[in-house]
This record gives C-alpha cells, sequence and structure tokens, in this order.
C-alpha cells in the first residue's frame, strides 16, 4: 500500500511517501515568504525519489490542522486534488498528533503536551502518551494562552513539544508512518465537503465579521 502524506500546519510544509509502514522519500518546503507555491513541486519531487507515479496512490494523508490558515487550505486542496485524480481515500489526521509521530528520532516513552502558535498571544494545545508501539491522545485540543503552556504540560505530566518549545519538534508527514499499527486510522474524509480544521477563524474573518456583525460563512 502506498502512502501519500502531506503536512502543513505551519510556514514550513512536508512531504511523506510510505510503502505500507515504512517511509521510503520526504521532503520539507518552505510556505511563506516565497515567489511561489513549493508544497506541490516538493509531492512531485518525493513520488519521484520513491518512484511512485499520482496513480499509483491508493491512499492519501493529509495534516487537518490546527494550524495557519493560508498553509492549510493549500495541503488540503493538492491532498483533494490527488485524492480525486487516483480514487483514492483521504484521512484527516490531527498536525498536533503529527508532532508526536513526525518526531526523528522517535520520541522517548512519555507523556507530551504538543503545542502549535494559534496568533494572538494563543497555541494551540493537546496531551499523548507515547510508547514504543503506539501513541494515544490524552486530551483533546484546546487553545491557551501561551503564557499558560507550560502549566498546561504541569496539569498533564507532560514535556512541552512543539516547534517553538524546549524540544523543538515541528509537525511532519511521516508521521503517517504510524497508522495502522501506534495509531489507528480514522474515518475517510468526503472530497465534496471536508477541509481543515484551522483552530480558529482567520484574522480577516474575525475584522469582517466584527466590522458587518454577522457571520461570513453560516455555522
Amino acid at each position: 500500500m502506498i502512502t501519500l502524506a502531506i503536512e502543513a500546519s505551519t510556514y514550513t510544509g512536508s512531504v511523506a511517501v510510505i510503502r505500507d509502514a515504512a517511509v521510503i522519500a520526504e521532503g520539507v518546503t518552505a510556505m511563506r515568504g516565497e515567489k511561489e507555491e513549493r508544497l506541490m513541486p516538493a509531492v512531485g519531487d518525493a513520488l519521484r525519489t520513491a518512484g511512485v507515479a499520482p496513480n499509483e496512490i491508493d491512499r492519501v494523508v493529509c495534516g487537518a490542522g490546527p494550524g495557519s490558515f493560508t498553509s492549510l487550505r493549500i495541503a488540503g486542496a493538492i491532498a483533494k486534488g490527488l485524492a480525486l485524480s487516483a480514487n483514492a481515500p483521504l484521512y484527516p489526521v490531527s498536525s498536533l498528533l503529527l508532532i508526536a509521530a513526525g518526531a526523528e528520532p522517535r520520541l522517548a516513552p512519555g507523556r507530551y503536551a504538543a503545542v502549535l502558535d494559534a496568533m494572538r498571544g494563543d497555541v494551540f494545545a493537546s496531551t499523548f502518551s507515547v510508547t514504543d508501539a503506539a501513541i494515544t491522545v490524552e486530551s483533546s485540543m484546546t487553545i491557551l494562552a501561551r503564557s499558560d503552556a507550560a502549566a498546561y504540560a504541569r496539569e498533564q505530566s507532560a514535556r512541552l513539544i512543539g516547534p517553538g518549545e524546549s524540544l523543538v519538534v515541528s509537525p511532519h508527514a511521516r508521521g503517517a508512518a504510524w497508522l495502522g499499527s501506534g495509531v489507528a486510522w480514522p474515518m475517510p474524509a468526503d472530497l465534496a465537503t471536508w477541509e481543515p480544521d484551522y483552530g480558529r477563524l482567520a484574522e480577516a474573518q474575525v475584522k469582517w465579521e466584527a466590522a458587518h456583525g454577522r457571520a461570513l460563512i453560516p455555522r
């Protein structure tokens, strides 16, 4: 089984091609500050390195957020397009989980509080228990003030982990290799309706709704 995994919840995107549970090609690319979109070329490079044609993809995994609105939309659009063209299912996976699962080298057994920047002085956070064989979600995603992250980790008896933490680990597509063994497969997404979970509304949408006194998109 060939799995193509894409993750772009931060300003760095990652790609992995996985045969069964083994990563056979991977790459990273900038998602911000570039003159052109670079995630799709990174996908193409990884597939060529792995010797896999797009129509040979059996399933697609996409980091589902929370995180950067623009980066997640780009990754989601690419994942949906490739899944549709390959007639393959698309599996959304928490980008916070891909911090714990995508760490290289693998994390030592223990409890970890994974965090991602939520802007406006906040972070997204979730706690995971890691063993040699599995990763278990211990707490659902929450939004905290960045200044409260350390206290949250202590309450969870966990070590802070994330792109800007003392244990620096960014979410990575290679974490999809845990699926089916150490992490259960999620339900496949409906390609017609699925969108990433941004965690909160984009800043531009918040300003528009405040100015107009109504929701931009009914919810």
